[in-house]
């Protein structure tokens, strides 16, 4: 039983390494600060993800498997959380897109919002002056 464990702790090791090693690569890689931003997430994520449940599979107690399930919960809630307030504000900034970006359906929500608010905000003067 033992030694199917360890095999396991292995895998998830190794998984988790590679993923951590990809990510970097990407970070150095990758176009622009977005990819980048998308590329360090997920080797942040999936890579603790493998590494921890190495090392819960090898430690195997009741306290480290709780606080090893507690990490990864924070993990997976917090880092596309954060990922995407860093996007956000990026992109806020006017960081600069890679000239092969298709889309930017941020900035058309943007768009899109704003024009709806001149509308309410031209209504609600339409009124004020009818009621004057």
């Amino acid at each position: 039983m033992q030694t199917i464990l360890d095999t396991l702790a292995i895998f998830f090791l190794i998984s988790g390494l590679f993923f951590m090693l990809a990510g970097a690569i990407g970070v150095v890689r990758l176009p622009d600060c977005y990819h980048r931003l998308h590329a360090a997430s997920k080797c942040s994520t999936l890579g603790l993800l493998g590494l921890v449940l190495a090392a819960m599979l090898h430690i195997g107690t009741l306290a480290v498997v709780t606080k090893g399930s507690a990490v990864i919960l924070f993990a997976f809630v917090a880092t596309p959380v954060g990922s995407h307030l860093l996007a956000k504000a990026a992109h806020r900034d006017k960081a600069p897109k890679w000239h092969g970006t298709l889309s930017d359906e941020l900035a058309e929500d943007i768009a899109k919002a704003d024009t709806d608010k001149q509308g309410e905000t031209r209504s609600k003067k339409k009124r004020k002056t009818r009621a004057a």
